[in-house]
């Protein structure tokens, strides 16, 4: 069992999508879990009830943990969503709507967690994967429109630190097949406007790219399908948004890419920041 940590170390946040995190616990990620012990971990596609979920990290971490977890309601996305944050440390509100359109949807919750440094509003999100032309891609881009409106609002407040799969790949360094891509849902011009407005007119920050200006990636998905993962064709879709006071205090980024396929246990890797008070 990791040592109990001391309000002076630095704080660690990981994200990622676990693509069903009872899949995700046969492959192995109880392990990573173990070894990574964040101060808070924010999850997507969790498809499993709060009691599932508080199982896999007492086991992996001991108890104590306080969980906001959102699973989806309606048939539309039953079984195929779900947003998660967990943390030790103590914490405060909890709230699941975004927008009565999306109420059920499974895929945004927030917990207000209570740092050594003030309290962080934490967010776990899952944002559709769309397809052009079709409701999918319209739902899509009708959640980003409830997204910038909640961000704009979190961005007035305090600190806050929007976590999760937003199934979109920013610029041409987060997409290893960017040509090919130009015209398909994940790196559409109108999509990847949403973000130039966050990053720009909001002010929030993407901390990994902060800290790895001008990289390929790093990559965070990969298809399982063909040899994607060997030759690194990847897409950088699972971030870390922070308002400038938090970002000002990451300290270190970067993504947990499995060694090799066979011990991937989801097709998303971890992206976990380091903040230091």
């Amino acid at each position: 069992m990791p040592a109990a940590k001391t309000p002076q170390e630095q704080f660690t946040v990981a994200t990622v999508n676990v693509n069903g995190i009872r899949a995700a616990v046969r492959r192995g990620m109880a392990s990573w879990l173990a070894e990574r012990d964040p101060d808070v971990l924010c999850l997507q596609e969790v498809r499993a009830p709060d009691e599932v979920l508080g199982a896999l990290l007492d086991e992996a971490l001991g108890d104590g943990w306080h969980i906001a977890h959102c699973e989806p309601t309606d048939a539309g996305t039953k079984g195929r969503a779900g947003v998660a944050v967990a943390t030790r440390l103590p914490v405060g509100e909890q709230r699941a709507t975004l927008h009565p359109r999306f109420d059920g949807a499974g895929r945004w919750v927030e917990l207000d967690v209570e740092t050594p440094a003030g309290t962080v509003t934490v967010v776990s999100v899952y944002v559709h994967t769309g397809e052009v032309g079709t409701e999918k891609q319209d739902d899509k881009m009708a959640f980003l429109d409830a997204v910038t409106a909640r961000m704009e609002q979190l961005a007035a407040g305090g600190a806050a630190l929007v976590c999760g799969d937003l199934n979109i790949a920013h610029h041409e360094a987060d997409i290893k097949n960017w040509k090919g891509n130009l015209k398909k849902a994940g790196f559409l011009p109108e999509e990847r406007a949403y973000l130039d407005r966050w990053f720009g007119e909001l002010g929030w920050c993407d901390v990994v790219r902060s800290l790895h200006p001008g990289v390929e990636g790093p990559y965070s998905w990969w298809s399982w399908r063909g040899s994607a993962f060997d030759r690194g064709v990847g897409w950088r879709i699972d971030y870390q948004l922070a308002t400038s006071q938090l970002a000002s205090a990451a300290i270190a980024a970067g993504v947990d890419r499995a060694e090799d396929y066979a011990q991937r246990w989801s097709d998303h890797a971890p992206v976990v920041v380091k903040y230091g008070w």
